[in-house]
């Protein structure tokens, strides 16, 4: 008895020894993460990040040179058409004058005092001689009614006083020259520096008005400067009035048509914002990549539904542009798609196995694929495949597997 207890306990340890032998080396099932191929809808879209703008930027600058007054107006401030003054333009102050230049203009001036004064003299003179021609045209005058000199002499008297009242008329108009020149002389001599005062009658400045109502996106030039023609001093436009601009790469673009629906997120409003592709326009642009690719982008214009009260000019959006969509295709999640011998594949979950299988897929977006050969609706697809999956190979769900 003794020995049969022996014999069945030995027989006992070496089932256990087998049997754990045999648990240690029998394959082991993957754990997976898995998803029914369903039917659904299926929107293929281009997403990428564009930029809002004012429809019509309006640029004011400068028409001429001069010194221009510091702009009082701030971002964001209305403004009325033909009412509102965007910028005043001051003449520029004299340059500079050396020390040769200011020794000739000081000698120019002083000879133009000396003309003054000369000229000064021959109005004297001539006023002299006005008053001897007139004294002898009274004498004349009073011969000729008493007969004494004939008419021809008190026409020659009077012809001489006609004489010595327009010599008076040409110094008085040779001291007005002189004035002038000297004036002309005594301004050249001004240094820059001197204050700026308003004129009363406007004619100090040139006042540069605002072109249509809206509101000031930027002021280009703040303070006072010297400015030449075509110097830029603010952008105006109406807000309300906006555009997106998205640049696609130019093989995207080929895919995106006018009107095509478009949905702008990430804008920082609640909600989503529908708008439509106006334009796609023709000629490409060169533009190197965060990666330092130089890449081919076409700027495609989309005209928003509405426009929010809290989008500007010039903010950063997502547009997901619509190229493709249908209510109900039987689709597969992206996460379970590979690629085996050039052709897409999945890992079927088929009686706790891993059946590989070749599917042909239509369009893609960025989260299911369009199934249309291989797959039946409600086929387990493992999600995710690793190196560890081989066809006919055990798997098991993950207790929180979808």
């Amino acid at each position: 008895m003794r020995v049969w207890i022996k014999r069945i306990g030995l027989l006992a340890i070496v089932a256990i020894i087998g049997g754990g032998f045999y648990l240690a080396l029998r394959e082991q099932p993957v754990a997976v993460d898995t998803a029914l191929v369903s039917k659904g809808a299926l929107h293929v879209t281009i997403d990428e990040e564009g930029v809002t703008r004012v429809k019509d930027v309006y640029a004011v600058s400068s028409p001429i040179a001069g010194y221009l007054a510091r702009t009082t107006l701030d971002e964001g401030e209305a403004v009325t058409a033909n009412e509102t003054i965007i910028a005043s333009i001051h003449p520029l102050d004299p340059p500079f004058l050396d020390e040769r230049a200011r020794a000739e203009l000081r000698a120019a001036a002083e000879a133009a005092r000396s003309a003054v004064s000369l000229a000064q003299v021959e109005l004297r003179r001539a006023q002299t001689a006005l008053d001897l021609a007139q004294s002898n045209y009274e004498r004349a005058e009073k011969l000729a009614q008493s007969r004494t000199i004939s008419i021809s002499q008190l026409e020659q008297s009077y012809s001489e006083l006609e004489l010595k009242k327009a010599q008076i008329s040409s110094a008085e108009a040779t001291i007005k020259l002189r004035q002038a020149e000297l004036a002309s002389a005594e301004a050249r001599l001004q240094q820059p520096g001197g204050r700026r005062t308003a004129d009363p009658a406007g004619d100090c400045c040139v006042s540069i008005t605002a072109p249509i109502d809206g509101v000031v996106l930027k002021v280009l030039a703040r303070s006072e400067q010297a400015v030449s023609p075509g110097t830029r001093i603010a952008e105006i436009g109406d807000p309300r009035n906006l555009e997106i601009v998205v640049d696609l790469l130019s093989s995207d673009a080929a895919r995106i048509r006018p009107g095509a629906s478009v949905v702008i997120t990430d804008w920082g409003g609640d909600n989503d914002i529908a708008g439509t592709v106006r334009t796609v326009e023709p000629a490409a642009f060169t533009k190197v990549s965060s990666l330092g690719i130089e890449e081919q982008r076409v700027n495609v214009v989309i005209d928003p539904a509405e426009v929010p009260d809290n989008l500007g000019h010039g903010y950063r959006v997502l547009a997901r542009l619509g190229i493709w969509q249908e209510d109900e295709v039987l689709r597969v999640p992206i996460a379970a798609l590979f690629r085996t011998g050039g052709r897409w594949s999945v890992f079927v979950v088929d009686q706790g196995k891993a059946d590989l299988r070749e599917i042909e897929i239509g369009q893609m977006n960025s989260a299911h694929a369009q199934v249309l050969d291989g797959l039946e609706p409600d086929d387990t697809v493992i999600l995710y495949p690793s190196d560890l999956l081989e066809n006919g190979g055990l798997v098991e769900q993950r207790p929180n597997a979808r």
